[in-house]
This record gives C-alpha cells, sequence and structure tokens, in this order.
C-alpha cells in the first residue's frame, strides 16, 4: 500500500481494466482480460522457442541478436503491461525480480523498480463496497470517511475514516471487483507456468508446481482482510519486547474479509531523512534500527514483514523523558534501543498482506549462514546452502566454496552504498575467475524462501538510502557471534555424546572386522565408488564428444552418398532426400 504522496503524484498509472464497481464484473471483461494475458505469454514462449532453441543451432546462431536485449525489451513489456492491467501481474513482477537463479540480470534490473501503486477507485464505489461488506449504510459504522485516498495499490486503497464514538483510524478496503480479477489472472500465469515446465534448464532449478502453489496461495490471501489482521497481532506478538517496533492495533468490529479496520499510526516517512533530523533522530540509528528489527524476525522469530518499501514504514518520534519521573509519556515506554543517540524513537509498519513463515526445515540453515556471514567462513556458507537444499545436484561444493572465499576477500567491510563503485573496477576478474560457477547456476531456491530473500534485498537498500554509510556486515557480527555462542555449546553436548557413541563402536569393532573378512575370504566384498563432480563433468564432455563425432560421421556418409546420387540425374530425388538428412544429423552432431 503507498503513501499519500505516491498515491497523488503524476506518474500514478490509469485505473486497470478491472471493473470496479458494487457489481461483479462482467464475463466479457473477465475473458477479454484473460486472453490479454494469455497472449503475452504464450508470444514470450514463442519467443523463446525460435530465438533460443531454434536459432541457438550451430549455423543459424550468428544470426541471433543478442539474448540480453531481447529479455530485456521483453522485461519492458511485460513491466508496461502489469502497470496497464493491475491486480495479480504487479505482485508477479514483483516477485519474479527476486528470482536471480533462472532469471538474467537484465531482466531483474527492469522488474525490480516496479512499484504496486495505482490510481485510486472514485469515492462512491469505495462506499458502496463498504456498505456491501457490512450490510448496513456507512453512516451506522463511521462518521465520516475522507473522500481521498491515502494510499492505492492494485488490490486494495486506504482512506481516513472516524467512527460514530470519535475513534479515528485508517480503513483498508478491497477494490470492487478485485477477487475476479486476481481469479482471471491467476489462471492465466498457470497456464504460463505449464508451458515453462517443458523446458529443462528452468524445471531442474524451479519445482514451478509448488512455486505456482505457493504464489497462488501467498494471492489469495492478500485478499483477506481479517488474515492480515491477524498477521499484525502475531507480528505485535512476537515483537513485544522490541523496543523500537510499533505495530498498529487492529479494530475488530469494524473489519470484514473485505475492510479491515486499523489504528493510524502514519508519522514520518521513513525516507524522509530531512523531517526526521528536523524532528532531532539519528538517521543512522533509524537504519540500524531497521535493520535489526528485521534480523531478530528472519533469524528469532521465523515470521517476516516482506515487504518493506517506504510507504510502508514511518519513524514515529517519542516524546522526552520527563525529568521528575525519569519516565516518557503513553507510547513511549518502548523508548530506544540501548546505545543509540538522538531522540528516541519507534518504527512503525503498516499494510501486512505479505507475510512469510520461515518453515523448521531452513531455519537451522538461517543460523549456519549468518555464523558464516559473521565469521568469513565459506566453508559455513556452503554447508548452509546444503542444509537449505539450494544446491542443485552434482554442484562443485568446492568451486562455490572458493568464489565465497573470493568474494569476502575482495568485498568484506564494503558499505551497500559503495558496492556499484567497488563492483566496477572487481567484477571483470570475478567473472573471469569464477565464470563457470556463474554460468552454470547451480543453485535451485524454494518459495517459501523468495519472500524473505526478496525482504532482505529491498531492507539493504532501504537502510542504504537512509544512511548511504550503512554497513550491513557490521551489523549482522552481533547475531553471528551469538548464534556460533549457541553452536559451540550445542557442539560440547554433541561431543560428549559422540565420546559415548565412538565407546560403543569400539566395543563391537572386533565382531565387525571378523564380518567383513569372512565377506572377503568367500569373495563376497564388493566396492562401490562415486565420482566427484569435476570427474563426472569430465565424463559427461567426453560422452558429448563421443556423440558428436558418431553423428558427423553419419552426417559425412549421408553426404557423399547424397552427392554421388544427386550428380546421377535418375536418383537426384533420392539424393536430396539424403543430402537432407545430412543437413539433419550435422545439426544433431552440434546440438547443446
Amino acid at each position: 500500500m503507498t503513501n499519500p504522496e505516491h498515491a497523488q503524484t503524476n506518474d500514478s498509472v490509469p485505473v486497470p481494466p478491472c471493473p470496479a464497481g458494487g457489481t461483479p464484473v462482467s464475463s466479457a471483461a473477465i475473458n477479454a482480460r484473460y486472453r490479454k494475458i494469455r497472449c503475452f505469454f504464450a508470444r514470450v514462449f514463442v519467443h523463446f522457442i525460435w530465438w533460443d532453441l531454434i536459432m541457438a543451432l550451430p549455423l543459424l546462431r550468428w544470426l541471433r541478436p543478442k539474448p540480453l536485449g531481447r529479455w530485456r525489451r521483453i522485461a519492458r513489456r511485460y513491466r508496461r503491461l502489469a502497470l496497464e492491467m493491475g491486480g495479480v501481474l504487479i505482485k508477479l513482477g514483483q516477485f519474479l525480480s527476486v528470482r536471480f537463479d533462472i532469471l538474467p540480470a537484465a531482466v531483474i534490473e527492469e522488474l525490480a523498480g516496479l512499484q504496486d501503486e495505482v490510481a485510486p477507485v472514485p469515492l462512491e464505489r469505495i462506499v458502496a463496497r463498504i456498505e456491501q461488506s457490512f450490510g448496513t449504510p456507512l453512516e451506522r459504522q463511521f462518521a465520516w470517511l475522507s473522500p481521498r485516498a491515502i494510499g492505492s495499490a492494485s488490490l486494495a486503497q486506504a482512506h481516513l475514516a472516524r467512527t460514530t464514538d470519535g475513534t479515528q483510524l485508517v480503513l483498508k478496503v478491497l477494490r470492487p471487483g478485485i477477487e475476479q480479477c486476481v481469479e482471471t489472472d491467476l489462471k492465466a500465469i498457470a497456464r504460463a507456468f505449464r508451458w515453462l515446465k517443458l523446458y529443462k534448464p528452468v524445471r531442474t532449478r524451479v519445482d514451478l508446481d509448488w512455486l505456482l502453489d505457493e504464489f497462488q496461495s501467498v494471492t489469495r490471501r492478500e485478499l483477506d482482510m481479517l488474515a492480515e489482521g491477524r498477521h499484525a497481532e502475531r507480528l505485535a506478538r512476537d515483537l513485544v519486547h522490541t523496543a523500537a517496533v510499533y505495530i498498529p492495533r487492529v479494530y475488530w468490529k469494524y473489519s470484514t474479509r473485505q475492510v479491515l479496520a486499523l489504528e493510524d499510526v502514519t508519522s514520518i516517512r521513513i525516507t524522509d531523512t530531512d523531517a526526521v533530523e528536523q524532528a532531532g533522530i539519528c538517521r543512522s540509528d533509524v537504519a540500524r534500527t531497521l535493520y535489526r528489527i528485521y534480523m531478530r524476525q528472519v533469524f528469532e522469530t521465523w515470521f517476516v514483514h516482506v515487504d518493506p518499501h517506504p510507504g510502508n514504514l514511518f519513524v514515529k518520534p517519542l516524546p522526552p523523558v520527563d525529568a521528575g519521573t525519569g519516565k516518557q509519556a503513553p507510547h513511549g515506554a518502548a523508548g530506544q534501543a540501548p546505545g543509540l543517540s538522538g531522540r528516541a524513537f519507534q518504527i512503525a509498519f503498516v499494510d501486512f498482506g505479505m507475510v512469510a513463515e520461515i518453515p523448521e526445515r531452513l531455519r537451522a540453515a538461517l543460523r549456519e549462514y549468518a555464523i558464516g556471514i559473521g565469521t568469513q567462513d565459506a566453508a559455513k556458507i556452503v554447508q548452509a546452502y546444503r542444509h537449505a537444499g539450494v544446491l542443485l545436484e552434482g554442484a562443485d561444493l568446492k568451486r562455490i566454496e572458493e568464489a565465497h572465499a573470493a568474494l569476502f576477500e575482495r568485498f568484506w567491510g564494503v558499505r551497500v552504498g559503495q558496492f556499484r563503485q567497488v563492483a566496477a573496477r572487481e567484477a571483470r576478474h570475478f567473472l573471469h575467475e569464477y565464470r563457470d560457477v556463474i554460468l552454470k547456476a547451480p543453485f535451485q531456491f524454494q518459495a517459501d524462501m523468495l519472500f524473505v530473500v526478496r525482504a532482505v534485498a529491498m531492507l539493504a537498500g532501504l537502510a542504504t538510502r537512509i544512511d548511504p554509510d550503512f554497513d550491513p556486515w557490521a551489523n549482522t557480527i552481533p547475531y553471528a557471534e551469538r548464534f556460533a555462542r549457541q553452536e559451540l555449546r550445542r557442539s560440547a553436548r554433541d561431543w560428549l555424546r559422540g565420546i559415548e557413541s565412538l565407546g560403543r563402536q569400539i566395543f563391537t569393532l572386533p565382531e565387525r572386522v571378523d564380518r567383513v573378512l569372512s565377506r572377503a575370504e568367500h569373495g563376497m566384498l564388493a566396492v562401490r565408488t562415486v565420482p566427484d563432480p569435476s570427474t563426472r563433468r569430465l565424463l559427461e564432455h567426453l560422452e558429448s564428444q563421443l556423440r558428436r563425432l558418431a553423428w558427423s560421421v553419419a552426417a559425412s556418409g549421408l553426404l557423399v552418398a547424397g552427392a554421388i546420387l544427386y550428380s546421377r540425374g535418375r536418383h537426384a530425388p533420392f539424393g536430396l532426400v539424403l543430402l537432407a538428412a545430412a543437413l539433419g544429423a550435422f545439426l544433431a552432431a552440434f546440438r547443446k
């Protein structure tokens, strides 16, 4: 949900062609929307088959334009379509903007800035939606409703309101007819996913059925305002002991599945650094506090607010401490985290439609990853990848470890704001040295991690925007040290258990040795070996070369035979057939 400044700018896109009003969307409009989205994905699929499969053959490859330019243009066209149509297409674009494991960087760059900002629905339609949801006239519930939307996104928009008892709150209202538009978009996207499953490089890196189910379930959850209210209350419980967080109260009496009533926590926009400093708050404190709040969600509570864009975060200045009592005014009891300078503040969150719960199977891996980052331990990071299940089968673990060690050597201590300058100096050497790792992209990311990855990426950019000197490495080290101490205590217990297990194994060792020797005497001892990744790659390369040699020999034989028959007039048709077969065999010899 965007803030008032975004909602009223001239950059707002037109209302998407999804009819808004109190009545259901017409079937003709739904069918037209479905056809338009499906046709876009069909054209992309045909484009891919022609340029990246057919024109990639050896004799045709030189006719192809550069692939990055082609895919950048497709991403740009998708961006325009998403802004025109609204609905789920914007969500999908944001979702794909973190799929660095399957999409080229050029595509991600085009999609990364796709903001969920659309022109607001006229007030009378919002009023009709509210009355339909409550089943009563508006004045029975609310004494006043702001005619101006304070935020407008593709699924919902927000208005200030005042209840009949004088309570001021924010109403987040689903756009009229949005449910039918969402189901239409999801149906078209599901068809595109079925086409994607035909392409093996994508199919082997991503469980597309799982990815689609996850995307559909997350999108449908955003249409349930009651679920969003429960998300807000869970975050409030999880972060109750986090001093600088403020989660708005949910007014359940004024909430339904289509309307959510929240406490109005609008304050200083988090990226309005001038206003932050004028309030006496240190901007570097804001960046560090925001980062720590999210690190606690990712590594401790496992429930993450995954949409940290500037319109969803506010800085709430706290009243000064009373010199006589040593206490702050209401809402200031949580105060300011120790060690920060300047005026005390809290960071207020809004819009809880996009949240992610980190599953049990990934929690230990995330802790290992944090330890690896904090201690610059490349082997620990690779171990975390393995435990998380994000590495493809046959991935060269040693090369991945070497690449991460090189990243630490070249980029450790570099602030996010300086990455662009450093990358210009270092990227060429790194890309040349680890070209094999980068091109093979030996990663596969499960759907339940994508939103968290997206949130952390947005967080790094936002923290740097607030404070260009922000150093994410230094702010990760305290978590890494704490997790390392916990792991050391667990390791001590495991060590004691290991001694006990070793004692049992030593006690049974003579019997086990006797069994092995007996099997050897009777000729029943077998040894199986598995080649390491480098040997496996060499064998695959040799197999490919032998296959190419066989096809080349066949092509040569067919070519000679075809030329001989074609030179004899009466056998010319047979000669043409053999020449065509020779061409086919030649293409087969040089296919990837």
